[in-house]
């Protein structure tokens, strides 16, 4: 144990050699504790050790990796367990059901301290210039259809206006089999900056926040019709520029892409469904330690892991 609230096992030392009853217990515990748990040194664990290694819920190679870890818990202790319960609760439901859960552990986070201090620290800021166009552009080209997230001045904020937008396309695809492609990029440097920083907190209560995530759902939509959308990610892939991607079939990354999930660190989980999402491509393990992390994930990485399917100049 370190002291911190988050259970963290070296598996290069004598874990696992009790023998199987204790292997067993451990194995059990290991699903019940309702606080993080974290293991490293798996290279040099014992076979018996090398049983536990998918009952954590973050796997690192070393003692250096786990720093983040550790910073984000103390940071976020709320919100950091909420993290792993969810992942741990949702890695067997279907996308809805998963989707509801996220929502709901979203919402209560919305009126836990963690949350209220990061934004009674945040710097109040002027009004944006009103945009002119749409938020989210809508072509369709013969069987393909086209969605192109507009905010480029602020770096394709995911905004209510945005929501709704992808929303609506989303909907032209999923009403109409004909569609036979779906593409969705970003005008502008980066595909999606996260969600727009201006309008955290501006709902009433965390009640109506579940109401409406759970009416005007972009990342259910995604999932039903998936097996069509392509995305194509550039610059900056933060929060549901990371997590709504991750639905489709096919991701296509700019070499200058990077992918992030902040949340924790704001006293909150993934958003945007990126907990169904994102630990289908890369599992239940590197979802935590790139949630709990706050840690850029670059093109390369997210290639190797899953997260993105090709990568382009």
């Amino acid at each position: 144990m370190t002291g911190e609230p988050v259970l963290v096992v070296d598996l290069a030392s004598d874990a696992g050699r009790e023998g199987a009853a204790a292997l067993d217990t451990a194995r059990a515990a290991l699903v019940r504790l309702p606080c993080p748990t974290a293991a490293f040194g798996a290279a040099l664990a014992s076979p018996a050790a090398a049983e536990l290694v998918d009952h954590f819920d973050v796997v690192v190679a070393d003692e250096a990796d786990l720093a983040p870890i550790l910073a984000a818990v103390r940071r976020a202790p709320l919100a950091a367990t909420a993290l792993v319960q969810l992942l741990r609760h949702s890695a067997d439901l279907d996308v809805h059901a998963g989707l509801i859960a996220e929502s709901l552990v979203y919402s209560t986070l919305q009126g836990g301290p963690e949350f209220g201090a990061w934004l009674a620290e945040q710097t109040a800021r002027p009004p944006d210039k009103e945009d002119l166009e749409p938020a989210v552009l809508v072509r369709r080209r013969a069987d393909r259809l086209e969605l192109t997230l507009n905010r480029p001045r602020k770096r394709n904020a995911f905004s209510a206006e945005m929501r709704d937008g992808l929303v609506e396309g989303l909907r032209i695809a999923v009403g109409d089999p004909s569609i036979a492609e779906v593409v969705v990029r970003g005008a502008g440097p980066s595909f999606s900056s996260g969600g727009d920083l201006d309008e955290f907190g501006t709902l009433p209560d965390p009640a109506t926040a579940h109401v409406i995530r759970s009416t005007r759902n972009a990342a259910r939509l995604l999932a039903d019709c998936a097996d069509r959308v392509r995305f194509e990610v550039h610059g900056a892939c933060v929060g549901a520029g990371a997590e709504l991607p991750a639905f489709a079939h096919r991701v296509v990354a700019a070499e200058d892409a990077f992918f992030q999930l902040p949340e924790v660190s704001m006293g909150l989980v993934p958003g945007a469904g990126g907990t169904v999402s994102i630990p289908r491509r890369i599992g239940r393990q590197r979802t935590a330690q790139l949630a709990l992390s706050g840690r850029r994930l670059d093109a390369e990485t997210a290639w190797r892991w899953g997260l993105v399917d090709d990568l382009r100049a």
